[in-house]
């Protein structure tokens, strides 16, 4: 838990009664977009049986929207409304990583600076630095990988109590070898902020970033859970029913995952590293920038954030998974645009499916031509199960691939499957100074993918259909 990562669990596929969506913000996104978000969403639930979820949209810099579906409480039923709180586990990390890149600013410690110089009793302490304990890369093992709550973290402990018990035993591998998430690092980066600054990440965040944001309500699930005015959230076990999830006991989110936020408030955050407000751009640099392994290769990770890409778009991101709730965050700063989303069950990834499928058709929107190209690829594939296609549409290079061989083997393998039920965009990049679109095409027994070039006079010089993996 309070992981990046889920572990795919079974849900239960059950009809939910959704609350409506309730709108916080000034809605600025086109009706159209609108409700196909609000379908993605509700549609997520739907299919996952996960209570609620809380959605914030920010376009072109902006909180654009903000809607919450489904019921924050069963029992009895209360809808959730964007103005909830949601703990958002591991996201949490980020806001630890800030602090201590704010105490860099201040000029009170440094990345490189050994773990030796604030806990000299820690494994390795003289070796590991700030730096790698924050990018998952110490070798410090992880205190809680498991996806359930075990018996002794239902009991108070202390930051020191997690460092002297998971921090002073030999190392998982040699500090900057491999990657491997540690919320035990987490755990160290909090006690260090809490070492030079005499206050509690929650504290220190509070008095130094939260203000600058204008979030005035974050919440700290470390010491108390969640009122009753906020979500509550739920666990299954296998495939029974939605019950109330049990509370870690105090001091174990400490620094790794102890923030509650409503999905409005993150978007602010994440604002703030678009426009990179609060911290100054050298922080944001480093925060974003993927931290190599010894061999040279990438990590994937910066300093609490993954660093990767959704299709042609730079993606700065984190998940979040506490006891009875899940979160994403995706930032893609380049574009200006991030999606929030706060569900409320553990275990499951119904928020992935939500926030990608909202960020994809954000981009889509974007794409002024992928209607019309989505529609011609439909179109000549429907002509290829005919065995013919419209030779002015592809280059001399196409035309030559659909020779009479080429053709018939289309026709033959695809006329068989007959009418697709679906037929979608999966993915869209410049490469070779072509626009790259990929697609999916659903029958009844299997899936194909489709992959076209399109050259800027718009001809097409590549239509590949091939099975998909």
């Amino acid at each position: 838990m309070v992981r990046r990562r889920l572990c795919p669990a079974l849900v239960l596929h059950v009809a939910l009664l959704l609350a409506a969506p309730a709108a916080w913000a000034a809605a600025t996104l086109p009706a159209t977009l609108q409700a196909k978000v609000d379908k993605i969403a509700s549609d997520a639930l739907q299919q996952s049986g996960v209570p609620s979820a809380s959605v914030a949209i920010v376009r072109d810099g902006k909180l654009a929207y903000a809607h919450a579906y489904g019921n924050a409480r069963l029992d009895p039923k209360i809808p959730a409304t964007p103005a909830m709180r949601y703990s958002i586990g591991s996201i949490s990390k980020e806001f630890t990583a800030a602090a201590i890149l704010l105490l860099q600013q201040q000029g009170k410690l440094s990345l490189d600076d050994k773990i030796a110089k604030f806990f000299p009793e820690l494994t390795d302490a003289n070796r590991i630095t700030i730096r790698q304990i924050l990018s998952h890369t110490s070798g410090y093992q992880d205190y809680w990988p498991q996806d359930y709550l075990m018996p002794p973290m239902k009991q108070p402990t202390t930051p020191a109590a997690i460092m002297d018990q998971w921090a002073e035993k030999p190392l998982d591998f040699a500090p900057g070898s491999q990657w491997q998430y540690s919320n035990t690092g987490y755990v160290i980066a909090g006690s260090i902020v809490k070492k030079i600054t005499g206050q509690t990440p929650f504290e220190f965040l509070s008095a130094h970033v939260f203000p600058g944001l204008g979030i005035t309500d974050a919440y700290d699930t470390n010491v108390h859970p969640l009122p009753a005015t906020d979500a509550r959230g739920y666990s299954r076990n296998a495939l029974g029913p939605l019950r109330p999830s049990e509370k870690e006991g105090v001091d174990w989110m400490f620094g790794a995952g102890e923030l509650a936020l409503t999905a409005s408030d993150l978007a602010k955050w994440d604002i703030a590293m678009i426009g990179q407000t609060l911290l100054r751009p050298a922080s944001w640099k480093a925060m974003q920038t993927d931290v190599l392994l010894n061999d040279g290769l990438a990590s994937g990770y910066g300093l609490g954030v993954f660093v990767g890409r959704m299709d042609s778009h730079r993606m700065i991101s984190h998940d979040g998974e506490v006891m009875g709730f899940t979160a994403g965050n995706y930032v893609f700063p380049d574009d200006r645009t991030a999606v929030v989303v706060l569900t409320n069950q553990d275990a499951v990834g119904t928020f992935r499916t939500i926030g990608t499928g909202i960020a994809k058709a954000l981009f889509d929107v974007q794409d002024p031509a992928a209607t019309r190209a989505l529609e011609q690829a439909k179109a000549i594939f429907a002509d290829l199960q005919k065995g013919r296609i419209d030779r002015s549409l592809f280059t001399a290079d196409a035309n030559s691939y659909f020779d009479a061989t080429g053709l018939h083997d289309y026709q033959t393998s695809l006329a068989p499957l007959g009418q697709p039920e679906s037929f979608v965009i999966r993915g869209a990049r410049k490469r070779g100074g072509m626009q790259m679109r990929a697609y999916t095409v659903t029958f009844s027994n299997r899936k194909l993918s489709v992959t076209t070039y399109l050259t800027p006079d718009g001809k097409i010089e590549q239509y590949i259909v091939a099975p998909e993996s």
